[in-house]
């Protein structure tokens, strides 16, 4: 774990860094890095409150990616994930985890007959290494922890009955500083990059065995829930749309509350392998 390091990616939550206390709680030990952007009018109440606080020109790191507008509007989370990979280089660390600052669990999300619900994670660390141990002998460019949404109607779910790689990849992200790619799009950054990388080629995935529980996103301040709030779920989907019009639409998703949502075709977002049968 002397390699390795845990981002926390906040802004404008000072006094709530949900993660921070989470991760202690479910027992990690290891090191952890707050990062901020200089654009974060509270700065100074995270270099109060935490021991290790990292700032990154916004500015600067914009213009690094395509961030497939020209609103000028940088309150978003792309910009701190682009720049944990120049912080841990800095830091001296080969591999890192990105995680949001809104998080209030961890669980194991192994289901069969006998465990029918997720169980608390109580060692963190081990976790940790077991996906660092995954993510060094693969050539995955990064993976992921799934989430609780992932798993709505429980043993019954699609990734409960499939404990498999799935090539959606979102929310927290295991890199490695010596296999770097860029994160995309000012918002939907996460499906932005993790379609449109894949399609040229590179692996990304979730871990379903274990996953991690946030607050609901439009109702906890700060972060990036006003930029959500001003332009709506279809202006988020459709950044994916510019990016990837060969596999992704967007259409009405939910049963009763129905919002528009990005959709994946994955027959036509990623290559295949082709069976030894049809060579040529």
């Amino acid at each position: 774990m002397d390699n390795f390091v845990v981002f926390i990616l906040s802004h404008g939550r000072a006094n709530n860094v949900h993660t921070f206390k989470t991760l202690k709680k479910h027992g990690y030990t290891g090191k952890i890095i707050i990062v901020i952007d200089n654009e974060d009018k509270t700065s100074d109440d995270y270099y109060k409150n935490f021991d290790n606080v990292e700032m990154f020109n916004k500015e600067k790191i914009s213009k690094t990616f395509d961030e497939a507008d020209n609103f000028g509007d940088r309150r978003a989370i792309v910009y701190a994930r682009n720049a944990c990979f120049e912080i841990a280089k800095e830091k001296g660390y080969e591999y890192f985890i990105q995680m949001d600052d809104d998080y209030t669990g961890f669980n194991y999300r192994i289901y069969n007959e006998n465990n029918t619900k997720p169980k608390t994670i109580k060692n963190l660390d081990s976790v940790f290494l077991a996906l660092l141990d995954f993510y060094k002998n693969t050539p995955f460019a990064t993976i992921s922890m799934a989430q609780g949404g992932d798993f709505i109607g429980g043993k019954n779910n699609r990734m409960a009955q499939r404990p498999t790689i799935y090539r959606k990849c979102m929310n927290s992200f295991i890199c490695s500083t010596k296999r770097p790619f860029k994160f995309i799009g000012r918002i939907n950054e996460d499906v932005n990059t993790y379609t449109h990388e894949q399609s040229k080629g590179l692996l990304m995935g979730t871990i379903p065995m274990v996953s991690l529980t946030q607050k609901t996103t439009q109702k906890n301040k700060g972060g990036m829930t006003d930029i959500y709030l001003d332009n709506g779920t279809y202006v988020k989907s459709f950044y994916t749309v510019i990016f990837s019009p060969s596999c992704c639409i967007i259409k009405p998703m939910g049963d009763t509350n129905k919002r528009l949502h990005h959709s994946i075709n994955w027959e036509n977002a990623v290559p295949k392998i082709i069976r030894e049968t049809l060579k040529k």
